[in-house]
């Protein structure tokens, strides 16, 4: 497979790249492990702030609100119960619970190759020889994106972050920048175009292609 690549000023390349068939376009039969790795992203990253107060955590209910018999009323120990207004919560957050849920490596990696597949095929993809932002402006990295065409929610895989290159990005909306080998699912569906760099392709054909399929 190969599309169009652009140099690092933003023209249009001679040679367009080449990318693996073992990670651009493997086959696709449902979108289900798709799905568990997008909800996993998710679960993961979830901070698990709820907390809610038991009967024995709530303020008050040292005494009974009544005596026990003679007043015609429900007889009540507490006015911590739950069934009053104030009262402690039952089957509530505790603030302990663990949200976070597994995948194994090979269904990680899978479901990656998937989501590439889908991008390749809606011709998502694009390739630059490499993308430099030696000033660290970002009008300068917008330019860039602008020039071959990513606009929108864009992805950008390199090999290597460097400062210039986060902070040239780092104030653009809807732009994220990753490495190579932190690429993931979620990042990929997410995204209207993706921006490679030759040596971060190549990398990913290192990571996920055929040879490391075999293993």
């Amino acid at each position: 497979m190969s599309v169009p690549t652009y140099t690092k000023s933003g023209s249009k390349a001679t040679s367009p790249a080449k990318l693996d068939s073992a990670v651009f376009n493997v086959e696709l039969k449902n979108h289900e492990l798709l799905k568990q790795a997008y909800q996993a992203y998710l679960a993961n990253g979830r901070e698990n702030l709820a907390k809610t107060l038991r009967r024995g955590e709530v303020s008050g209910g040292g005494k009974k609100p009544w005596k026990q018999k003679g007043t015609g009323r429900a007889r009540f120990g507490s006015i911590r119960v739950p069934i009053w207004r104030g009262g402690g919560i039952t089957f509530g957050p505790l603030g302990k619970e663990n949200y976070s849920k597994k995948m194994t490596t090979g269904a990680k990696r899978t479901s990656l190759r998937q989501a590439l597949t889908l991008k390749s095929q809606a011709n998502k993809i694009i390739i630059v020889e490499d993308f430099v932002v030696n000033d660290g402006e970002t009008s300068t990295a917008s330019a860039l994106l602008n020039k071959i065409g990513a606009t929108r929610r864009v992805l950008i895989a390199v090999e290597n972050k460097t400062p210039e290159l986060e902070r040239s990005v780092r104030n653009l909306k809807n732009v994220e920048l990753v490495q190579s080998s932190y690429l993931n699912t979620y990042s990929v569906l997410n995204a209207d175009a993706i921006v490679i760099t030759t040596k971060a392709l190549s990398a990913v054909h290192t990571w996920l292609g055929a040879k490391e399929g075999a293993k």
